[in-house]
């Protein structure tokens, strides 16, 4: 007996094909569903992809914070003064919140429209940033050519500064190498270690590129900015919440700077544990939104693929009716009819998913050459395209069932005197 009986799927084939136009218009709607399934999900893959990738260089477990206008009079100081934190908050910070890992303060100095960072003849106007060898610890830049600031740097206070790979292509020709080169900024030399960029979208203190980078004790002295910090970005210990960290380091600000313990508004903050909390839940819910919509649609094809069945069991009514004469199970009868709704489902389901992983593949050979970046590298994962065929299998069986059922209740002598 052989393991397969080929003639049972050579009798399914001719059925299929028995009436060509009626088996394309029904598994055209497999078709679409599989092929909208597929163009879906990788496309909610892609987005969820995209909208990860702007914060991935940030640590998890990282926050931070600045400073802003105060909202209540405290202690004499009016409402809606500025202040600066300071250098001695650092040590503050570090010695009394055991809950911190890593802490980085960071100084700006704008272009302010002015041509502030040149080279010979080519200059242009950039953010000057000032960093301890600590911020790449919470914010990872993409290094493109040499290192980025060193704890020898910032102990030493060297003239030495990361540019970003938008300064590199305006002060230097194209292919030079700009490791050991000096710039100046605002006026003053700085030689070139390394030059770097960053993953995505969202940058502290302007775009990591447009950026040139200093160490923070070289700054602060070059350019006489006293002890005063503009940003503090903070790392929490394993297992603590950013949550509690916040409130601590807020609470020991507020007291060393005089300002109102209930004042929310002095301190302005960032939490990239919400943020990447926040976004995974938005992934989960766009991928279960293509999900619910390609599988509604593919449902849809399904009963389509059931009622044409049900109009092929009324057809062959008298020929299902001889086969019950001549000797015929009802599970036969009824393995016929599934089959038939299968290999039907099958065929178009498989042409659905191949199409729309073409279609997946020519988004991603297009979006690569382009500034793109929420939608990234449109695909279904391997998985997920085995468990859309096995879900294929099932809606097929399904379909047929009502069909196989009415085709099972059919009586031998009745189906013969059909016309």
């Amino acid at each position: 007996m052989p393991f397969i009986d080929l003639d049972k799927y050579h009798e399914v084939w001719n059925t299929i094909t028995s009436n060509k136009s009626r088996s394309v218009f029904t598994a055209f709607g497999v078709f679409w569903g599989m092929f909208m399934l597929v163009v879906l999900v990788g496309a909610g893959t892609a987005l969820e992809r995209g909208i990860s990738s702007q914060i991935e260089s940030f640590s998890a477990n990282s926050c931070f914070m600045w400073t802003q206008r105060t909202s209540l009079p405290y202690k004499g100081f009016r409402k809606g003064r500025n202040w600066d934190m300071k250098n001695g908050d650092i040590q503050l910070i570090q010695s009394t919140v055991p809950e911190l890992q890593y802490i980085a303060p960071m100084i700006f100095r704008g272009g302010g429209g002015s041509n502030n960072v040149g080279r010979n003849d080519k200059s242009g106007s950039y953010q000057i940033k000032g960093v301890t060898t600590d911020y790449a610890l919470i914010d990872r830049p993409r290094q493109i050519l040499g290192r980025y600031i060193n704890q020898v740097d910032v102990a030493e206070k060297r003239k030495v500064c990361v540019i970003g790979e938008r300064v590199y292509e305006v002060l230097f020709p194209h292919g030079e190498d700009p490791i050991g080169k000096n710039i100046q900024v605002s006026g003053i030399y700085f030689q070139v270690v390394g030059v770097s960029g960053s993953y995505g979208n969202v940058n502290i203190g302007g775009k990591a590129e447009e950026s040139v980078v200093l160490p923070f004790s070289t700054m602060q002295q070059v350019f006489n900015m006293g002890n005063a910090l503009h940003f503090l970005a903070l790392t929490t210990q394993p297992g603590v919440k950013v949550t509690v960290l916040e409130d601590k380091v807020k609470a020991v600000l507020k007291t060393a700077n005089n300002i109102a313990p209930e004042d929310d508004s002095a301190i302005g903050g960032m939490n990239m544990e919400e943020m990447f909390t926040m976004f995974f839940y938005l992934g989960i819910g766009i991928v279960s939104l293509m999900w619910v919509v390609g599988m509604g649609t593919l449902f849809a094809g399904a009963v389509g693929v059931s009622n044409i069945m049900l109009v092929t069991v009324r057809e062959r009514t008298k020929e299902i009716g001889i086969r019950r004469a001549i000797g015929a199970t009802p599970t036969a009868i009824v393995g016929q009819i599934l089959i038939e709704s299968v290999v039907l489902t099958l065929i178009a389901g498989v042409a659905g998913l191949m199409s729309g992983v073409g279609v997946l593949s020519l988004a991603g050979e297009f979006l690569e050459g382009t500034a793109a970046e929420l939608i990234q590298n449109p695909q279904i994962d391997f998985g997920v395209a085995i468990g859309a065929l096995v879900v294929l299998m099932i809606i097929g069986a399904l379909a047929g069932l009502i069909p196989a059922n009415r085709a099972m209740r059919i009586k031998a002598i009745e189906a013969i005197r059909e016309e």
